[in-house]
């Protein structure tokens, strides 16, 4: 019916919260380490993942073709999540990548810094400064990973259906009043149209798969974007001659098409 994604500092309780809602509902739970799992069974390195996920990028990290394959494999397990419907799903600028589905609620479980830091103390029996430290780098590293990715300040509240501060309000009172949002807002009507935005959504980032990874095309940032019978691919190129190898490749993977361009072409752009 509906599919939810969760935003969260660190000791606010989101992840806690995620987990008791996808219960009540019955719904499927995918929390980081079922998000971990499904990048890297799509074919990314296990290795590679303490470099990429929901970390701090690295200048030289910022540059490199690895970004965009991670991105790619992010999106992908995400979409394919997202596909089965009736989930949540926390973290890795899952918000920002179903953000145009009729059945999507997004949310943000904030608290008071001071009752984080107690929070953390608590679970990890360490000392306040230990605590503070720890989320300070948290929240560095959450902000630079959603502004890499995606370009988005994930303080900024606009991309938010629900913003909940757990300093004071109890996790049970939070779950509750999502659960009866989910049950009022999401009908059979934007459940169907959000269900159908995801197939689209899939057949984009599964034409950006058959071009990076099968055919191994030099265009960063590459993405599809379809509507209805059309696709435009959106990109930066290091020749025409390579675009046009990717609308003949999409034309012949999907001949039912439309195939427009809307990619970028540099003659010295390489993608280091």
């Amino acid at each position: 019916m509906a599919i939810i994604t969760v935003s969260r500092q660190l000791a606010s309780l989101g992840d806690e919260i995620a987990a008791k809602i996808a219960e009540r509902l019955g719904y499927n739970f995918v929390g980081k380490k079922e998000l971990e799992k499904r990048i890297v069974s799509l074919g990314f390195p296990e290795s590679k993942l303490s470099k990429f996920d929901e970390k701090k990028l690295g200048f030289f990290a910022g540059l490199t073709r690895g970004r965009d394959e991670y991105l790619n494999y992010l999106m992908t397990a995400i979409l394919e999540a997202a596909a089965q419907n009736n989930c949540v799903i926390v973290g890795r600028g899952s918000f920002i990548i179903l953000k145009a589905l009729e059945n999507h609620i997004s949310c943000r479980f904030i608290a008071d810094e001071k009752i984080r830091v107690e929070r953390l103390q608590k679970s990890l029996n360490c000392s306040k400064k230990v605590a503070a430290k720890k989320i300070a780098e948290a929240e560095s590293q959450q902000k630079s990973f959603h502004k890499g990715f995606f370009n988005f300040d994930v303080q900024d509240p606009a991309m938010f259906d629900v913003i909940a501060n757990t300093s004071m309000v109890d996790s049970d009172s939070i779950t509750e009043s999502v659960v009866a949002l989910v049950k009022k807002y999401v009908t059979a009507q934007k459940d169907a149209e959000g269900q159908r935005k995801i197939e689209e959504l899939l057949i984009g980032q599964r034409i950006v798969d058959i071009l990076v990874f099968i055919y191994n095309l030099n265009i960063s940032f590459l993405r599809a974007a379809v509507e209805g019978k059309t696709i435009t691919l959106h990109g930066m190129a290091d020749s025409v001659t390579t675009v046009d190898s990717a609308i003949t490749i999409v034309s012949a993977e999907l001949p039912d098409y439309k195939i427009e361009s809307a990619i970028s072409v540099g003659q010295d752009f390489k993608a280091y």
